[in-house]
């Protein structure tokens, strides 16, 4: 059953203005995943995106696609030859909030989506063989919503997830988990009803107080122990959900020595771009960049050895709050675009092994 968002009924008390405002942007993103899932079925996609996007919307997508102008570039380069692959997709958001952007000069409404598309993995796409068999892709989305129009998206999915599933995953181990990843543990993630300010200022508070704690390690030569760090923000049962080519973890232990340690000592020479959009709603929150982060690889990472480039990370990531601290948190990096400015294109190579 589709989700439904809802509004202000008769005998409940009115929503006042802002909280409208984050209904109906939710409203508007949830029907425009509809007309792409009709469209999929047979329907003109390019028709469907205008029924909720602007002409000229602002399309950011990972590698290959990157920044794209207008309906028609979004459909065609993406949507299209994705759900010619992917037959029969099903998007399964877990993850629905709405907020407007905190950042200083950038105004606006967001609704942040996550969750996974999933299909029948029945042709190729982008060199990835298809195996006939379901498959979930990770997917988080970013949407600026403005007079009832999308004028502005953020597209994440997960294409070394997708190599994963389907026995063609190019690069070593991972150091976390390979899994497919549920929704939050709670099951509350899809926020239907409109959500308490104070809880939403909470959420973002407190996800404001760790990126100013990671910028204070940074920033200095004596950082403290990486346990006393993330004990400050973070539940010691933490969930992260990392990307395919890093993997999941669970507890600031294991996070510690399967995410965190390899990240901060075998990527260096790291600079902070900002965020385009970091927002809140109840005990969700999150942020995506474009790029968040810019830095050198100089131990081997992700199976690279050294390379001296600077490469960029392009990074969402969404959190769950419990109490008053952090418990889960779902990460997407565009990994391709990250490995491609390291000197490895992985598309090329898998239409070589095609080949």
């Amino acid at each position: 059953m589709p989700h439904t968002i809802k509004s202000h009924t008769p005998d409940a008390a009115p929503l006042s203005e802002e909280a409208t405002r984050l209904q109906d942007a939710k409203s508007i993103v949830l029907a425009h995943h509809a007309a792409i899932a009709d469209a999929a079925r047979g329907g003109d996609m390019r028709q469907a995106l205008a029924l909720h996007m602007e002409p000229d919307v602002h399309w950011r997508g990972m590698h290959p696609w990157h920044d794209q102008r207008g309906i028609a570039a979004v459909a065609d380069r993406f949507w299209t030859p994705l759900t010619a692959a992917l037959h029969r997709p099903q998007r399964r958001v877990d993850v629905l909030f709405a907020g407007d952007n905190s950042l200083d000069g950038a105004p606006g409404t967001w609704v942040c989506a996550m969750g996974h598309i999933l299909a029948l993995f029945d042709a190729p796409f982008l060199g990835i063989q298809p195996t006939g068999k379901i498959v979930m892709l990770r997917f988080a989305e970013f949407s600026r919503v403005s007079e009832g129009r999308i004028i502005e998206q953020a597209f994440f999915c997960d294409l070394l997830h997708l190599m994963a599933q389907a026995g063609q995953y190019p690069l070593p181990g991972m150091t976390g988990a390979q899994l497919v990843q549920p929704g939050p543990m709670t099951q509350d993630g899809v926020l239907s009803d409109a959500q308490d300010p104070a809880q939403s200022a909470a959420t973002l508070d407190l996800i404001n107080a760790m990126i100013g704690m990671i910028s204070s390690v940074n920033a200095t030569d004596t950082p403290p122990d990486p346990r006393d760090e993330l004990r400050q923000h973070w539940h010691d049962d933490m969930l992260w959900w990392g990307p395919t080519g890093i993997g999941a973890t669970y507890t600031i232990e294991r996070y510690i020595e399967q995410h965190q340690r390899p990240f901060r000592t075998q990527l260096g020479a790291r600079t902070f771009n900002g965020h385009i959009c970091r927002m809140a709603e109840g005990t969700y929150g999150g942020f995506f960049g474009w790029p968040n982060l810019t830095m050198e690889c100089t131990g081997p990472y992700l199976g690279l050895p050294p390379s001296g480039r600077k490469a960029d990370m392009r990074v969402v990531d969404i959190y769950r709050r419990d109490g008053d601290k952090l418990a889960e948190n779902w990460v997407f990096i565009d990994m391709l675009h990250f490995l491609n400015m390291q000197g490895l294109d992985v598309l090329a190579q898998l239409e070589v092994r095609k080949g």
